[in-house]
């Protein structure tokens, strides 16, 4: 039996993640026990990407993960659940600090401030542990090349043990492909939305070419 592709050219978010785990779970009941996720992200929600990548790597199938345009921020982290990862070769990985977004004319007072500060620092240590036992780094290292704002092409992100292989070729000719959609909805107020931004150009080094 081939693998199930599923293509996640999507924000990861409540929906997005939500259908891929769904996804995932329909074709298990139906005896499939490898998938292949294609990935190109913006990143999104710090929770929904940890959950995402803890389910992906607690379920009994093989998941391969695939970079087939740009995995950035939170994106990083689903496309380490992959026990196999690859990337084409024109491919970018953006590494970026997390962030808090203030809704409307919020007041906050100090312990509010405090909490949510550390919040952030929570987010930070948990992608950058997730990152470095995916890679062989240390956990520091990750978290100066997020702070730093770090792009790494397809040949710098295998020297440096996040990708396995550069491959053009993303799946079998008959296989099966599940698309993740995304519609925007209108947005919900959150008491406390802690996500990555939306990838801006680089401002930081990049490693390699």
């Amino acid at each position: 039996m081939k693998p199930v592709v599923i293509r996640f050219f999507a924000p990861v978010i409540d929906a997005t993640v939500n259908a891929l785990m769904n996804a995932v779970d329909q074709k298990m009941k139906q005896g499939v026990d490898r998938f292949i996720i294609l990935v190109s992200s913006p990143g999104g929600s710090v929770i929904h990407g940890l959950s995402a990548y803890n389910y992906l790597k607690g379920v009994p199938a093989s998941i391969t993960t695939h970079n087939f345009g740009s995995v950035d921020s939170i994106g990083i982290v689903l496309y380490c659940a992959g026990s196999k990862r690859l990337s084409v070769p024109q491919a970018r990985f953006l590494f970026h600090g997390v962030n808090v977004q203030f809704r409307g004319d919020q007041n906050l007072e100090e312990k509010v401030l405090e909490e949510r500060l550390k919040g952030l620092r929570v987010d930070m240590e948990n992608i950058a542990r997730v990152i470095a036992a995916n890679t062989g780094r240390d956990a520091k290292d990750v978290t100066d090349v997020m702070i730093e704002g770090t792009m790494l092409y397809p040949e710098d992100a295998k020297s440096w043990g996040l990708v396995h292989e550069i491959k053009s070729e993303l799946f079998e000719a008959g296989s099966e492909v599940i698309a993740i959609q995304f519609q925007q909805q209108p947005q919900q107020p959150q008491q406390l939305p802690q996500q990555l931004p939306q990838p801006q150009p680089p401002r930081g080094r990049s490693i390699g070419r």
